[in-house]
């Protein structure tokens, strides 16, 4: 969570940088491969190479691109169990407890979330056992976590997610 103003002065958290139609281009490329080179990303985008390199740049300095890596089949990889569990924490712990999730094996991703939870966790792990460990020896072992909920995941599918490629008003 931001408490940073954003350039124009506004709301806090609202500090997204301006990104052009050559910028959104760029993104839009490296999300569909991240190991293409600067010459091919500069061909598709209709840019110099010097001028994707310098876009790059500013783009990774602004925190826009935070990193590249590689996308994981998870099941082939050995992790063929995964759930979102959903976690309530006593109020003003949630420095500590995401400070623990941070560090515990096979939690993949979490966020601070609003409604009935304060916290949803995608777990990873190679079987249910493992799961089960991780749910109940490490998660609800966190000073602050009050309850867990945990659901299976059966299917998962990747969304379109935003349009890069064109601009967005």
């Amino acid at each position: 969570m931001s408490t940073n103003e954003g350039a124009e002065g506004g709301w806090p958290g609202r500090s997204a940088a301006h990104l052009d139609g050559v910028d959104r281009a760029i993104i839009a490329e490296l999300l569909r491969d991240g190991r293409m080179s600067m010459r091919t990303l500069a061909e598709r985008v209709h840019v110099s190479r010097a001028n994707v390199y310098a876009r790059l740049t500013r783009l990774m300095d602004d925190g826009v691109i935070t990193g590249f890596t590689a996308e994981l089949a998870p099941h082939r990889a050995g992790l063929g169990t995964s759930a979102y569990v959903s976690v309530t924490i006593e109020q003003n712990s949630w420095r500590q407890v995401t400070a623990r999730l941070r560090e515990t094996p096979y939690v993949e991703h979490f966020a601070m979330v609003g409604g009935d939870y304060d916290v949803l966790v995608l777990v990873r792990t190679p079987d249910n056992a493992a799961l089960r460990h991780v749910v109940l020896e490490r998660i609800q072992d966190i000073p602050g976590v009050r309850a867990t909920r945990t659901w299976l995941v059966f299917e998962e599918a990747r969304g379109r997610g935003a349009e890069w490629g064109a601009h967005e008003s």
